[in-house]
């Protein structure tokens, strides 16, 4: 708002609404609409453009983040991607609208390109004082065999802790623990820790 034009308007002033759309949430659909701006400068390239872009209201967000975050939870829970219409409108209304089948199977894809990511993610300027290491067990899907997840977490010199690395297989094996290590160290983990516990089947 303080920007000012060589004959004294105001550079950036109000131009309008986006169109309106619904935003699903817990408490139900609530119609929203982005305000615009325009930039008045004459003369500047569109890359030095002042533009709007809302911390509140992402440009493409059909749903609230708590309903995102609540949408993994389910599907770990054992809610099938099949079920999740009727699940979501029992929690949501019957008019909960963008959550059939089709695109819980796009945020599953959405979710695993995260996951791959976070796996492919370099830790060569990564240091952990303190690395913990323990495999866990969990049915998180309802599957007749439990998996285990081996799980390595490290706390930094700040002392916060992190979830360095872990691999999901039948159990906990040498060979397992060999790999998911290995894997760290390809990714650049150069500095050993101070301290490093497992338990007897590491």
């Amino acid at each position: 708002a303080g920007e000012r034009l060589p004959d004294g308007r105001q550079r950036v002033v109000r131009h309008g609404a986006g169109p309106e759309r619904d935003i699903q949430t817990g408490i139900g659909a609530i119609p929203v609409q982005r305000q615009k701006v325009r930039d008045r400068a004459e003369g500047v390239p569109d890359d030095r453009k002042i533009r709007f872009t809302s911390r509140i209201l992402p440009r493409w967000a059909r749903r609230s983040r708590s309903l995102d975050a609540l949408l993994p939870v389910l599907y770990l829970r054992g809610v099938s991607t099949g079920d999740f219409q009727e699940a979501l409108c029992a929690l949501l209304g019957a008019d909960a609208p963008n959550l059939s089948p089709g695109a819980i199977s796009r945020l599953t894809a959405g979710w695993q390109e995260d996951y791959d990511r976070w796996q492919r993610r370099d830790l060569s300027a990564r240091r952990y004082v303190y690395i913990w290491a323990d495999g866990v067990y969990l049915q998180a899907r309802m599957e007749p065999v439990a998996e285990c997840m081996l799980v390595v977490i490290g706390a930094t010199p700040e002392g916060r802790k992190e979830l360095v690395g872990f691999q999901v297989g039948v159990r906990e094996s040498a060979q397992s623990w060999r790999e998911l290590l290995v894997d760290l160290k390809a990714r650049g983990l150069a500095v050993a820790p101070e301290l490093a516990v497992g338990d007897g089947a590491l």
